[in-house]
Parts: structure tokens; C-alpha cells; sequence
């Protein structure tokens, strides 16, 4: 035990308080419990208490084995053990155990409440994510889109000098425009749990007639009754389509595109194929990389799958989209429903938990264990006390004590019963005890023999 903490104090002082109230007064069972109280509140380690109960029953036990007469003292001793010292040292634990119980509830508050900080973060940033996402697949498909008309323009037979020029400058600003938009999506997007937001029209033939108006060689081919397609998959067929004559436009620029829409039930595919760019073309623009990334969880979003690769020389890319998304595994409690506990709050709880339970149970234990004790050491202790009925019955007053002394069993009662005794100087009492057995009429009852000087005076059985 380390001498530092005041909770070896406090027990100390409590076994002490304890001690003094079973052998002289009870009003020292206040200080006692105080002090108990106290030392369960302030430090609340078991095994400081432990030791100290121990030793305190070392010590009744080693008195009473000293001093036979203390054992009458026996139950006011456990009754002041388990009253005065441990009762309110589990009470003291338990309003212990209460009150980091309190303190981690409110330390989870706090935690709580930062999570509420970050979700609002986390939402501002999967907003500027949707903005990121946004800007790439319009503004990005339309200064592609910019850059290919230029570069037909400049392409033109018949075309003034400096008209080409112009429209090679023209075409090199868009280029420039789309890498520089390309940096700041780069800064800007971050994964969003959920997909972001689209233009209001989700129609496939505008896209196609204005790619095809800005020069790009492109035709559509749509199979099947549309039917009712859900909204999420209206909007990834048409960025799937967007962002793939984007790349056209960038990457392979003279070459043909077909997109090749087709509706079956319950299913839609949507895909872009495009063949090897001509030489003469001109040259492809570069590119961050990053669409075919931001499109590939675009559909999977929606449920769909995407792939895309190398095609007859050409590219390809195509996404299935169910009008009915498979389910998505669990996701983590959402804000305000109940969340699992953390670590701390946890060990909180299950020490508040087990300091109710030994409230209850250390008191009833040590109750039982002490009592059956001190009935087992009574037993022994009163089997040598037992003075024989025909041996008594052989007693007669005016005998000396030595001729008594050869029938008396080997100790006396270790306590006085409530009698009268002879009066008169010189006059000593001693009392046996008649049976051990708690089981017959006689249990309890007790033998006086009173002494004179070494003479035999007065003999008495003491009913009970």
C-alpha cells in the first residue's frame, strides 16, 4: 500500500475507530464510518481495505484467543464490522464510481458535440466537392468542346492568316483554360458519400447535338422505350456521356464517336466508342486524368458499373445502370441516432456496475463468513467448558477446591451470566456450561459454583 494515498489513512483510522467501538464505546462506530466512508470516497481501492478488515480480524481473533472473556463481544463485533466499516465504505465507492460515471457522460457530451463540429465540416466539404465535380464535367466538357471548334476554324481552307491565328490562339487559351480547371479541381474534390448534383437537363440529344455542332464527328443511336427511368440514373447516363466526348474531344480529336444508348427493363446502358484519332487531326489536348475517376463513382453511386479501356484502336467506355440500385451495406449511425459507447464511458459503467453489486454482496458475505466464525470458535471454545451433570451431582458444599478442581473441565464460560452471587469477602463464582447442544432444553443453561476462601459455598444451575 503506498503510505501517500489517503485512502490508507482513512482505513486505518476507520479499522481503529472500529476496534475502540466493539470494546468500549459505540459512539466511536460514527467515527469509524466517517472515516470509512471517507476512504472509500477518496481512494476506493479494494485492496487497501482488504488488508485493513484482515488485520482487524487478526487482531479480534488474537484477542479473543488471548483473552477467552472477549468472545462475548463477538457479535457486537461483527455488527460494527459490517455496519460501521464496510456498509459505508461500499457506499462511499459506489458514490465514487457515480460520479466518473457522471464525468464520462459528460466527457461524451463533449465528444459528441465535436462530431457535430466535424459532420458540418464534412458537409461543407462534400459540397465544394459537388461544385468541383460540377465544374469539371460542364465547364471542362464546354471549353473542350471550345478548343475543338477552334482547332476546326483554324483547320479551315481559305482562311485569312491571321484569322488562323487568331483561332489557334483561341485554341490554346481554351487548352490552357481546361488544364487551369483541371489544378483546381485538383484542390477541390473530395470523395462525397453521396452523388452530387447535375444541370436541370438530363437529356442525351441536346449533348450530342451540341458536341456535333462544335464540330465533333458524333452520332446516337437509341434503342428501346426509355420508359420511366429513375432521376439518378438519367443523371449518370448523361455524365457518362458527357465526360466521354469531353475525352474525345480532348484526346482523340478527327475521330468518329457513336453513342449508343439502350433502354431494357429495368436496366439502361449507355456507351461511347470512338475510333483511332486521324493523323492529320489536330493535336489532343492534355488532361488531369481525373474524369473517368470522378465518372467510375458517379455510377457507382447510382448502382451501376462502369468500364472503360482501349477499343479497335479506338476507346470505349460503358456503364450499366439498374433503375433499381442493389442495397448498400450498413452504413454508420447518422447524426442523432445512438452511437456505440466509447471505451471510457464503457469502463465507467461497468465499475459503477460492479461497486453496486459489492455494495450489496461484501456486506452479506462478510456478515455470513464472520458469524459462522465466530459460532465455530464459540462451539470450540464452549466444548471445554461442558462440567459433567454427574459430576456435579457428586459436588457438595463445604469441599475444598482442590478436591473439586479434579472433576471441572479445563476452562470456564468466557462469559458471566446474569445471576446472584453469595455476598461477602473472599467469596469467587465460577460457571460451566451444561451442554453444547443447541438442541435440547438445556442449551444455554449454566453451572455456578462459588468459592469461600478454597471452600465449596453455594452451588447453582442457571436456567437460561
Amino acid at each position: 500500500m503506498n503510505r501517500r494515498d489517503p485512502g490508507v489513512v482513512l482505513a486505518a483510522a476507520a479499522v481503529a475507530a472500529t476496534g475502540l467501538s466493539a470494546v468500549t464505546s459505540l459512539w466511536w462506530a460514527m467515527v469509524a464510518a466517517a472515516a470509512a466512508f471517507s476512504a472509500g470516497h477518496r481512494s476506493g481501492r479494494t485492496r487497501t481495505m482488504a488488508v485493513a478488515v484482515s488485520v482487524l480480524v487478526v487482531a479480534a481473533a488474537t484477542a479473543v484467543v488471548t483473552v477467552p472473556a472477549l468472545l462475548a463481544l463477538g457479535g457486537v463485533f461483527v455488527a460494527t464490522v459490517v455496519g460501521a466499516l464496510l456498509l459505508p465504505w461500499c457506499a462511499g465507492r459506489v458514490l465514487r464510481q457515480y460520479q466518473e460515471l457522471v464525468r464520462a457522460g459528460w466527457s461524451r457530451a463533449e465528444q459528441l458535440e465535436r462530431e457535430q463540429r466535424l459532420i458540418a465540416e464534412q458537409a461543407r466539404l462534400r459540397e465544394r466537392a459537388r461544385i468541383a465535380q460540377d465544374m469539371h464535367d460542364a465547364l471542362g466538357h464546354d471549353l473542350s468542346l471550345i478548343a475543338l471548334s477552334a482547332g476546326a476554324l483554324k483547320l479551315a481552307p481559305g482562311l485569312p492568316e491571321r484569322h488562323r491565328a487568331a483561332a489557334d490562339d483561341l485554341r490554346g487559351r481554351a487548352a490552357g483554360a481546361v488544364e487551369r480547371l483541371a489544378e483546381v479541381i485538383g484542390i477541390l474534390r473530395e470523395d462525397a458519400e453521396a452523388a452530387p448534383g447535375a444541370p436541370a437537363d438530363f437529356a442525351i440529344g441536346p449533348l450530342v447535338e451540341g458536341a456535333a455542332a462544335s464540330g465533333l464527328d458524333v452520332t446516337l443511336c437509341v434503342e428501346g422505350a426509355p420508359g420511366e427511368v429513375p432521376g439518378v440514373v438519367e443523371r449518370a447516363a448523361h455524365r457518362v456521356v458527357q465526360e466521354a466526348l469531353t475525352n474525345v474531344a480532348k484526346h482523340a480529336p478527327g475521330s468518329r464517336a457513336t453513342v449508343r444508348v439502350v433502354h431494357a427493363p429495368g436496366r439502361t446502358t449507355v456507351s461511347v466508342r470512338n475510333t483511332a484519332p486521324r493523323p492529320a487531326a489536330v493535336a489532343a489536348l492534355s488532361g488531369g486524368g481525373r474524369g473517368l475517376i470522378g465518372l467510375d463513382e458517379r455510377v457507382r453511386l447510382a448502382g451501376g458499373s462502369l468500364s472503360h479501356g482501349p477499343q479497335d484502336g479506338g476507346f470505349a467506355v460503358t456503364a450499366g445502370l439498374p433503375h433499381v440500385p442493389p442495397p448498400r451495406p450498413p452504413s454508420p449511425p447518422a447524426s442523432g441516432a445512438p452511437a456505440a459507447l466509447p471505451p471510457e464511458h464503457r469502463r465507467a459503467r461497468r465499475r459503477a456496475g460492479r461497486a453496486l453489486v459489492a455494495a450489496v454482496v461484501v456486506p452479506l458475505a462478510a456478515t455470513v463468513a464472520l458469524s459462522a466464525a465466530l459460532v465455530t470458535w464459540a462451539s470450540l471454545t464452549l466444548s471445554h467448558t461442558v462440567l459433567d451433570p454427574a459430576a456435579y451431582a457428586a459436588l457438595r458444599v463445604g469441599q475444598n477446591r482442590a478436591e473439586v478442581a479434579a472433576v471441572l473441565p479445563e476452562r470456564q464460560l468466557p462469559y458471566r451470566p446474569r445471576a446472584a452471587e453469595p455476598k461477602g469477602p473472599g467469596v469467587r463464582c465460577e460457571y460451566y456450561a451444561v451442554t453444547t447442544d443447541r438442541f435440547v432444553d438445556a442449551a444455554g443453561d449454566a453451572y455456578q459454583l462459588c468459592f469461600r476462601r478454597g471452600t465449596l459455598v453455594a452451588l447453582a444451575v442457571l436456567r437460561e
